[in-house]
């Protein structure tokens, strides 16, 4: 994961974010970009007679914040060990992050934001989603892969491999379901083949899927939970939940590299 790519907001789970993004390039050897955006968008209005205007004073406002943010990153990023760049985007937030992120390893943003799950769905590369109340510590001690088989599930253990390889303790976790053409002894088979070494922890189901899975992580210890995004469609999960969201939603818990 050279290449990693880092939104940044004004909010509050900002500096964390960053810090995970700058632990993970130096882990690494990657290359850090942050994008900072002011969407142009919010800051056109339409009148009841169909025309559109621009609240200049209030868009003149946000870019004034916003390149003083992009300079405070710059100036932060100089004095450190890690090379980068930061740039400039007018789009909205989800469509800055996914075109700048073509050619990227990875995309680090926060857990509990609606950014989190849309990345997911439509990034062609992993979204690693990280605590909003502290930074993600790099190598990462303890990982979790939930495994159910699915093409998701592959491409988020295949995206995490980088990531494993450092890893102390690797748990390829599975819960008691109907049989799969890609059981849970695939995946160590293939972590193996990438020098993992890997427990597997096969789980009762005791409530539903996602509370069984973060009690498993909770017990284990990890830092970081390897799973596919959206196996079901996002209307279902919407509607009826999923584990997806339930992860995506936690404030506290481990840090999540999801990909579909």
């Amino acid at each position: 994961m050279r290449s990693i790519l880092v939104h940044a907001d004004r909010g509050p789970a900002m500096g964390n974010r960053l810090d995970s993004a700058l632990a993970l390039a130096r882990c690494t050897g990657g290359h850090l970009t942050v994008v900072v955006d002011t969407p142009l968008s919010r800051y056109i209005a339409m009148d009841p007679m169909g025309g559109s205007y621009i609240a200049a004073d209030a868009l003149q406002q946000a870019l004034e914040q916003d390149d003083v943010q992009a300079a405070d990153i710059t100036a932060r990023l100089a004095r450190g060990d890690v090379p980068f760049d930061v740039v400039r985007s007018e789009e909205e937030p989800v469509d800055a992050i996914l075109a700048a992120a073509r050619l990227a390893d990875v995309v680090v943003v926060s857990q509990g934001t609606p950014m989190a799950g849309e990345l997911a769905l439509n990034a062609r590369c992993p979204i690693l989603a990280t605590p909003r109340d502290r930074a993600l510590d790099m190598p990462v001690e303890v990982a979790c892969v939930a495994w159910d088989g699915g093409a998701e599930g592959a491409t988020a253990l295949k995206a995490a491999v980088p990531l494993l390889a450092r890893c102390q303790q690797v748990h390829v976790v599975t819960v008691a379901a109907a049989s799969s053409d890609f059981p849970a002894t695939d995946a160590l088979r293939y972590l193996s083949r990438h020098g993992v070494s890997a427990e597997l922890e096969e789980l009762s189901r005791a409530s539903s899927i996602e509370e069984t899975l973060s009690a498993a992580t909770q017990r284990l210890g990890a830092d970081l939970l390897v799973m596919g995004a959206y196996g079901h469609s996002r209307v279902r999960e919407y509607l009826f939940g999923g584990v997806t969201r339930y992860f995506l939603e936690q404030v506290a818990g481990p840090a999540l590299l999801l990909a579909h």
